[in-house]
C-alpha cells in the first residue's frame, strides 16, 4: 500500500469512528509531512482524496476540516418475505407527490434534489447555441436511437469507467423512467410476473401496475443490496419474467451492492436468461472518488439493459435520459417511434454539448460536496430531534435517507400531520407493493439545509414523540 493510501485509511478511520468530528481542523500540510515524514505532493494527493470522498473540505487560507458525519453501522431493517403481489400503488404516490409541489410547503419529502443547483445558464447557452446550428434534416436523422453525437458522449463515459458499450446499443429516451418503461415493455407481457427490490422505487411499482404485471418483492439490505439468496429462491419458484433493481445507490434505502455481489447477480439472471433493467439514474452522484462499476459491467450476454438519466445530476426538467440496451436495442427503438416518436432534438444536441466542452465534471465535484455535506447536516439535525430509537441508513450518496422509526409509528399519518405543519415526507408504503414499511419515512436533504429545514425536522421529531 502506498504512504498517501495509509493517510487516507487512518484519517478516515478517525472520522468514522468519531475521533475527529464535523468541524475538526486537520493538522496542517507542513505539520502532517514533518510528523510523518512525508513530501508535501503525498500528503497533499491523501487530503485531496479524502475531500473528493466527501469527508473533509479545504478552506482558503484556514486548512482543512473533517466535513461529514461518520456512517454508522448499518442496521438490516425490516424487510417482507418474498410474494407474488399485484401491484395498487398509485393513487398513495399521486397523493404524496401532489403534496410537495408547493413552495410553501418544506420539502423533506420531495423526489428531487433543489432546482438551484445546477448549472442553469451554462445549459442555457449550449442549447442556444445548438438549436441555432442545428440542420433540419438531423431531426430526420435523429429518430431513435437518437443523436449520434449525444450517444458518443455517453458512449465516452462508460469507456471512462472501463465498460465499452457500443453507439448503436444506446437509445436515448424522455428520461430515465421512458426508458425503463420502454425496458419492461419490451422484455415483458401482461400477466408475466417480474422481480423488484424490497422497498422499491415507485415508479416501477407504477410501471408493473399499469402493465398488468405481478411482482415478487425480494428482501433488500440497507447497505449490500439485494438479498441474492431470496432472488434464487424466487426464480425457483416463480417463473420471472424479468429483473428490475438499483444495483447502486438503490431508491430509497440507498444501498450499494458491491461488485462482487454485482457480478453474482449477473450470473444468476444469465443462468435463467432473465433481462435485468437496471435503474442507475443516481450512479453520477456517489462521493467516493473512484465511483463503483454499475452490472451492465459484468453483461455477457447482452441481458442488461442499462438505463440513465441527466434529470437527477444536470438537467431536471430537460426530461433526457437512455437506456444501454443489450440485445434489445432495435425493439427497444421501435417501442420508443410507437410510444412517443422521438426525443426533443434540441435537448439532446446542447446537452451533448455540454458533455464535450462544458465542465460537466467540475458541476459533479461541486454537486457531490455540496451534497456531502448536506447530508452530514441533516444527519446532526436529526440526531438533535428525533425520538431514541430510530435506525438509519446512511448512503454513499444521492441525497435520500431511508428511516426507520418506533414499530407503533404510522408513517401515513405523520405524512397527514406534518402536512398540517406545511412539511412534506416520503411514507413507507409508497415503496412497497404491499404496503409494507408502515413506520418507516424517506427524507430528501438535496434542498439547503436552512433553518427552516431544521425547524420541520425538530417538529418531525415532535410528530414522532
Amino acid at each position: 500500500m502506498r504512504r498517501w493510501q495509509t493517510v487516507v485509511q487512518e484519517l478516515e478511520r478517525m472520522i468514522r469512528s468519531g475521533s475527529l468530528r464535523v468541524g475538526d481542523r486537520l493538522p496542517s500540510v507542513r505539520t502532517l509531512c514533518r510528523t510523518r515524514s512525508l513530501s508535501p505532493s503525498t500528503t497533499l494527493r491523501a487530503y485531496s482524496s479524502l475531500e473528493q470522498a466527501g469527508l473533509i473540505e479545504s478552506r482558503p487560507r484556514s486548512g482543512y476540516f473533517v466535513c461529514t458525519r461518520p456512517k454508522p453501522p448499518v442496521p438490516l431493517l425490516s424487510i417482507p418475505k418474498p410474494s407474488s403481489t399485484r401491484v395498487a400503488v398509485s393513487d398513495l404516490v399521486f397523493d404524496t407527490l401532489e403534496a410537495s409541489r408547493s413552495r410553501e410547503v418544506v420539502p423533506l419529502g420531495s423526489a428531487f434534489p433543489s432546482p438551484t443547483v445546477f448549472p442553469w445558464k451554462s445549459l442555457a447557452r449550449y442549447l442556444g447555441s445548438s438549436a441555432r446550428r442545428m440542420d433540419p434534416w438531423a431531426t430526420v436523422g435523429s429518430l431513435p436511437p437518437g443523436s449520434l453525437e449525444l450517444r458518443r458522449q455517453i458512449s465516452r463515459r462508460y469507456l471512462r469507467m472501463g465498460i465499452t458499450i457500443d453507439v448503436k446499443e444506446i437509445i436515448i429516451t424522455a428520461g430515465a423512467l421512458e426508458a425503463l418503461n420502454l425496458a419492461l415493455q419490451t422484455v415483458t407481457r401482461s400477466g408475466d410476473t417480474i422481480a423488484i427490490e424490497s422497498p422499491t422505487f415507485y415508479g416501477c411499482l407504477q410501471a408493473a401496475e399499469r402493465l398488468g404485471l405481478h411482482v415478487v418483492e425480494i428482501p433488500t439490505h440497507p447497505e449490500e443490496g439485494l438479498d441474492l439468496g431470496a432472488l434464487s429462491r424466487a426464480i425457483s419458484k416463480y417463473s420471472i419474467r424479468a429483473c428490475w433493481c438499483m444495483t447502486t445507490l438503490q431508491h430509497p434505502t440507498g444501498a450499494t451492492m458491491s461488485e462482487d455481489k454485482k457480478r453474482e447477480l449477473v450470473r444468476i439472471l444469465s443462468n435463467h436468461e432473465i433481462p435485468l433493467l437496471e435503474d442507475d439514474v443516481y450512479a453520477e452522484l456517489q462521493f467516493a472518488p473512484t465511483p463503483a462499476l454499475p452490472s451492465k459491467a459484468f453483461d455477457k450476454k447482452g441481458l442488461v439493459l442499462h438505463c440513465g438519466s441527466f434529470s437527477k445530476c444536470l438537467a431536471p426538467g430537460y426530461r433526457l435520459g437512455w437506456v444501454a440496451a443489450g440485445r434489445f436495442a432495435e425493439d427497444l427503438a421501435r417501442r420508443k417511434i410507437e410510444s412517443s416518436l422521438a426525443t426533443s432534438l434540441p435537448i439532446q444536441l446542447g446537452i451533448a454539448q455540454m458533455l464535450r466542452f462544458g465542465g460537466y465534471q467540475s458541476h459533479l465535484a461541486r454537486f457531490r460536496r455540496l451534497l456531502a455535506n448536506q447530508q452530514a447536516v441533516a444527519l446532526e439535525s436529526i440526531h438533535r430531534h428525533f425520538p431514541p430509537g430510530y435506525r438509519v441508513a446512511v448512503p454513499a450518496g444521492g441525497y435520500f435517507l431511508w428511516i426507520e422509526c418506533a414499530p407503533a409509528v404510522d408513517s401515513l399519518e405523520v405524512h397527514r400531520l406534518a402536512l398540517q405543519s406545511g412539511i412534506t415526507i416520503g411514507p413507507g408504503p409508497m415503496f412497497s407493493a404491499r404496503r409494507e414499511y408502515r413506520n418507516f419515512i424517506r427524507l430528501n436533504y438535496g434542498h439547503p439545509w436552512s433553518p427552516e429545514m431544521d425547524r420541520a425536522t425538530k417538529r418531525l421529531g415532535q410528530l414522532l414523540r
